[in-house]
């Protein structure tokens, strides 16, 4: 029997505020993956009693062991051999699927030698962390193609260039996923069809970022069949955030004789009142639909996954609520689609369970407003200051 596609969720936990991903204590402190270990293998126990199976490690998981001014540091990965091996153990016992998403500013396409070479360090060290885990093919390095630096046709060969320079063990784990903003899926579909590196299908960043009007299912036929035969392929996916958003702008010299005037201020929507004294005003606008919405639409993901029946993947969400996004979709599924459900391995025996994690949900929830970096975005990488 085909094993049940897997559901993840990156790095934080929202569910229990009190596991902690990472080793965050200063460099001064003398942090550790051995430290970070110790954390991850208490998600993992916690992952076991919601029935989840697929997580991202934060890429910050060896603390300092690539910073090159921090010598004291690089050798942490080889220090934590033992360690390693035993979180390994553990996560295949549990049939667990662990990847990494090393940070938007780990660019193989730079033009900067310098900064390519810091790359594949990065790289290799995170590939190098599974390896001793002994984690199977399945257990990924994600990445984006990077920045455009003025030449798109230029930029996207080069990351081809920086592809070949990486060592065995990081090609073997390195997949390339398709971004909202500078590199959709035609652009990550050339590159495959020339190094042959699997390809990550992200579902948002194809709404946003489809210049050539590619359609859906063939495209995504395409990156699923990129990935080696016996290695399951991974997607991601997330909804849009539709919420207005808050903007905070300077009160101009216009402005304030407006108000003086006792008259309000035209075309502008305020998330609070202004005075003439006021510096700062609040002004609400529309949604960037590159954000991820706190939760995932179930019509939406419903919809999506009628549209892949027949193709065999597991899916990454990447909503801002983690692991309570997570749970909050299976319940959906079983109420609005237990078609889709089904293909989780969720059903109507589940049902006493999902309507216990409802009442949880309800009980309150707190959405984290903090980008993750580890979501791979691309906004804050270094092109602007290196192109």
């Amino acid at each position: 029997m085909t094993r049940p596609l897997r559901l993840g969720f990156p790095v934080k936990v929202m569910g229990r505020p009190d596991l902690k991903s990472n080793d965050t204590r200063g460099w001064r402190k003398g942090p550790h993956l051995k430290t970070s270990l110790e954390y991850v293998d208490a998600i993992l126990d916690y992952l076991v009693t919601i029935e989840v199976d697929m997580y991202r490690l934060s890429s910050d998981l060896a603390p300092y062991a690539t910073h090159p001014d921090m010598p004291q540091f690089h050798d942490m990965v080889a220090e934590s051999d033992a360690e390693l091996a035993a979180f390994g153990r553990k996560a295949r016992d549990l049939n667990m699927r662990l990847s990494f998403h090393p940070s938007q500013f780990v660019l193989l396409n730079s033009p900067d030698p310098e900064l390519t070479k810091k790359s594949i360090w990065d790289l290799s060290s995170q590939a190098e962390m599974l390896d001793r885990m002994g984690l199977g093919p399945e257990a990924v390095l994600v990445t984006h193609v990077g920045g455009v630096y003025g030449d798109r046709e230029e930029s996207r060969a080069r990351w081809i260039e920086g592809y070949a320079k990486c060592p065995e063990h990081v090609r073997r784990r390195l997949v390339l996923e398709n971004d909202d903003i500078r590199f959709g899926a035609a652009d990550v579909l050339w590159i495959h069809e020339r190094c042959s590196v699997p390809l990550v299908f992200d579902y948002q960043h194809f709404w946003c970022l489809n210049p050539e009007g590619l359609p859906l299912r063939p495209t995504l036929e395409r990156f699923v069949r990129s990935w080696p035969e016996g290695v399951r392929p991974k997607i991601h996916f997330s909804s849009p955030r539709t919420e207005m958003r808050e903007v905070k702008r300077k009160v101009t010299d216009k402005d304030r004789e407006t108000l003086k005037a006792g008259k309000e201020l035209k075309g502008q929507l305020l998330g609070a009142a202004l005075k003439p004294t006021s510096r700062i005003k609040t002004v609400l606008v529309p949604p960037i639909w590159t954000g991820h919405a706190d939760f995932t639409n179930p019509f939406e993901f419903a919809t999506f996954m009628r549209t892949a029946e027949g193709l065999d993947f597991d899916v990454m969400l990447e909503s801002k609520t983690k692991d309570l996004s997570l749970l909050k979709l299976k319940t959906d599924l079983l109420r609005y689609a237990p078609d889709v459900a089904a293909r989780f391995g969720t059903g109507p025996d589940d049902a006493r369970e999902m309507a216990e994690v409802e009442r949880m949900l309800d009980a309150g929830l707190e959405a984290d407003d903090e980008p993750d970096v580890d979501e791979g975005g691309l906004r804050d990488a270094p092109e602007r200051a290196r192109a």
